[in-house]
Parts: C-alpha cells; structure tokens; sequence
C-alpha cells in the first residue's frame, strides 16, 4: 500500500518543472528525477545498478541506513553487500575516535575499486560528517569522494544524488543544525517482523565524554501523530514488534507545541492493534520518571528489558562525567522499577578508566554491579574523544591501570550475568523467532522479551512469529530450547 501511494504521487509529479519547495513533496520530485537518471546509466553499461550502504556505529545509524536504502531502491539501484558496486555509502560514526581511521582505512580501498570503475559514486554520511576538520580533510585528501552530508539532511539523499548527476564534481552539505523532521519517505526494512522508530532526534545532555550532542544536534520530537501512523503502516506490514529510538528517550516531546510526555507516548502505542512487542531505548536514569514506571509495570506489550545507563558508580565521577544522578539516586531508581516490574531485565553501559578516576571511585562503581546485577552490560575503555571537555581533563588515568580495572569488570559483569540468565530455565516462555541459526541451519533462533537469545528446532516459516519454547538449557548467554505447544490447557514439547 505504501509503495502504491509512492508511485500514485511520483506518476504526478512533472519533470520540466521546477522542483517544489515544502517537503516532502521537493523529495519526491528528486526521487522521480534521480530514477531517471539511474535508468539512464543503466542503460549506457547494459546491467543493472547496484549499490553497497555500510553502517557503523548504533541502532539510530542503523535505521537511517534502512532510510537510505530505501531511497535507493525507489530510484533503481539493486541492493548488494560488496563494496566492489556502483555506488557505496558510508554511514558513520563517530563516537569513537578510532572508528573515523576506520573509515579512512576503507576508503583506499574504494579508491582502487574508483580507478577500475570511473562511473563508481563514492557517499559519506552521518555523524562523522559533522566534524569540521573531518570535512576538510576529506576536501583536501579524499577528492575522489563524490557525496558528502551529514545527520540533519538524510532526508535528502535523492536530491544530493541528482545534483552530483549534474554537477559531476563533489557535493558537501553539512547542516550544523536543524528543526527539521520530514516524514513520509521510502525506507527498507532489515527485517519483516520488526523495525526501530525514531521519536526523536538529537541530545541536549551534554555528558562531558560524548561527542553525541555535537554531531547529532538540539532534541526535537516527532509528532505523536505522525509516530503512531508509522507504527500502524508498519503493523498493517506485518510488523509484530517495535524499538522505539532516541539518544534519550525519557525526554520525548519536551519541544512539541503540545507537550506529551514518553509514558503518554507508550500508553498510545501500546492502543495500537497487531502490535505485539514494545522495546525501547536510551533511557537516561535522570529523566525516568514515575509515570513511565507505571507504565511499563502495566503494559501487556512492553518488553521486560530496560538498559539503563550507569556509565560509573561514583558520584563524584558521575558529577564530572555531567551525568546529572548520584549513585545512591541510581540505585533508588533501580528499587522502584524492580519493585515495580520484579522479573524486569536491567542491561547498562559502564566506562572504566575516566579522567581522574581512582580505585576508590573504581570500586564504587563495581559495588554498583554487585548490587543491581546487571543481566548484562556493555563496558568501555575510557578514550578521548576529541572535541568534548573530558579530553581535556587532567588526571588521564594510566593505560596499564584501565586495563586490569577493565579485567576485573568483565569477570564480574559476566559472573553476574550467568547466574541471571539461569533464573528463567525450565520455563516455558514467549519467543520472537527472528532467523536461521548462523552456525546450525537446522536451529531457528529467537528472541525473549528479556533480550536473550534462544536456539530451538523449527522450519523457517515460524520467522516472524512469537511461539512458546521451552527453555532446557541456559548456555550463559543464550538457551537451547523446544518448541511448546498447548492442547487443553496442557503443554507439549517436541522435539
């Protein structure tokens, strides 16, 4: 249906005149026009098109690489996972500052592939974009990229397209900011059955070690409306289970002219009929309030996991990192959603080794671990990041030191995590099959609304579909698993 509607609208739309300037109707004149222009190449090498989006970095990345993607296939280009194609786009991250070598690292290699295939486009986009002197290094050492923009204007990739068409020499817009949301464009989902949903865009926290807010812009909300209408178009495509995505989700429409808060946002789209499964994330623990607790303790849909962002378990660390909680509030937060929620899966990021930080504050931090036990927890390495405050910061703790304080999380997290995994075995619980096992095609592998993988025996139509599995076996981090079925109240496992 919303490919018809595509096509009804660009079967409308008049090449010879000039381009319309409200969105996203401008969009659709330039997905129209770069059509034309591919089918033009097309033709002249006598083969299809096809073009290769790489994503770095986190799962809002991930859904604009699905918007890009569908941009191209709108306008005839054919997907392909080599980097040896027509056109190859970079969507970057820049968190990190060794994911820009990275970067820099492939592009040699897409410059040899350039020299074999003059007619090869070259794009970077995202978050690394919005570095000035990434810019102009780009500028002054990489010519032989052909698009260059940023995270406010994904929107407007056809027309970025058409206009390196036209011009046949490097295209660079970079917006530093915007208010700007356009909706209603083409997007290609990873996965039938489930799908990410931005709320929201930007950060205004400003956390001392994170470039985020530098390169991703101001907060600023999308309708209500216009969030619910695509969760329906994309339940009505036979989508069973959302993620709702924004840097920070608890500070959701904050900026709206009506403001709404996250839980009223969650009460709607729990309405919604077909929908089965809500996730959601960042939660930022100074802005989780009450009222969403309440609704996630309610909700029939929401999914028992919440990540929740520790970072460090010192407060004297926390007040540097601009953090905004204390340990003690941390861990009072943690009480109520688990007084409220008991079976609640909580997963956290912790940063080890930031400026100043000592064996004291270190050990706060693990005595937060031993107190919450995390189900899991993703841990970093404190590494500065050019262009925020902690870079600058005094007190760089000693490499040799990270890295045993480092070991010593890990073991701890890990422990805590298998002893967590194993308080669900033996139960027969609700799976979200999502794939053909990698390793062993003869296992179907899915997923539980706590987050954990299952592997269990099945034929591939069950992708898709949520089934009763039996839990055998906990592995640490994931479980094996039998298919269950229920007969008059009984239950029936099969292998």
């Amino acid at each position: 249906m919303y490919k018809n509607n595509i096509e009804e609208i660009l079967d409308e739309i008049d090449l010879d005149t000039t381009p319309p300037l409200e969105e996203p109707m401008r969009q659709y004149y330039f997905l129209k026009k770069a059509r034309k222009m591919v089918s033009e190449q097309s033709r002249k090498l006598g083969r299809p098109l096809c073009a290769s989006v790489q994503t770095f970095g986190c799962q809002m990345n991930a859904r604009d690489s699905e918007k890009l993607i569908g941009i191209l296939h709108e306008i005839g280009y054919q997907q392909s996972e080599s980097e040896n194609a027509d056109f190859v786009i970079y969507n970057t991250c820049t968190v990190r500052e060794n994911a820009n070598q990275r970067v820099y690292g492939r592009l040699g290699v897409l410059n040899n592939y350039k020299k074999k295939n003059p007619h090869m486009m070259i794009a970077l986009c995202g978050c690394m974009m919005q570095e000035p002197e990434v810019v102009e290094k780009l500028k002054k050492s990489y010519r032989f990229v052909d698009l260059i923009f940023g995270t406010h204007n994904i929107y407007k990739f056809a027309e970025l397209i058409v206009n390196r068409f036209e011009s046949n020499h490097q295209i660079i817009d970079i917006w530093k900011d915007t208010n700007q949301i356009v909706e209603d464009l083409p997007s290609e989902r990873k996965y039938a059955f489930k799908s990410g949903v931005n709320i929201m865009f930007g950060c205004n926290n400003f956390c001392s070690y994170c470039i985020v807010p530098y390169v991703r812009g101001r907060e600023r909300s999308r309708n209500p409306k216009d969030i619910i209408r695509e969760i329906e178009k994309l339940v009505a495509d036979g989508v069973v289970e959302v993620m709702l995505l924004g840097q920070n989700v608890n500070s959701y429409g904050k900026n709206l002219d009506e403001p709404m808060t996250f839980a009223q946002l969650l009460r709607e789209v729990e309405k919604i009929e077909g929908l089965e499964r809500i996730r959601f994330m960042t939660s930022h623990p100074k802005d989780l309030s009450d009222e969403l607790i309440e609704v996630m303790r309610d909700s029939k849909k929401i999914c028992n996991h919440l990540h929740l962002p520790l970072q460090s378990g010192s407060s004297r660390i926390l007040k540097i990192m601009n953090r905004k909680y204390t340990k003690e509030q941390y861990l009072e937060l943690v009480e109520k959603i688990r007084a409220a929620v008991p079976d609640i899966s909580i997963t956290t990021d912790i940063i080890v080794g930031f400026p100043g930080e000592t064996e004291e504050d270190f050990e706060e931090t693990l005595d937060v671990v031993r107190k919450v036990r995390y189900d899991s927890a993703f841990t970093f390495i404190y590494s500065k990041r050019t262009g925020t405050p902690a870079a600058k910061m005094d007190n760089q703790v000693p490499e040799e030191v990270v890295k045993k304080r480092f070991d010593r999380l890990l073991a701890e997290v890990q422990q805590i995590s298998k002893e967590q995994a194993k308080k669900v075995e033996g139960q027969v619980l609700p799976v979200l099959v999502e794939e053909i096992n990698e390793q062993d095609p003869s296992l179907l592998t899915g997923r539980l609304t706590n987050n954990l993988l299952v592997h269990f025996k099945g034929e591939k139509e069950l992708i898709g579909t949520i089934v009763d599995v039996h839990l055998k076996e906990c592995k640490g981090f994931y479980y094996m698993g039998e298919i269950c079925e229920r007969q008059e109240g009984k239950e029936l496992w099969h292998n």
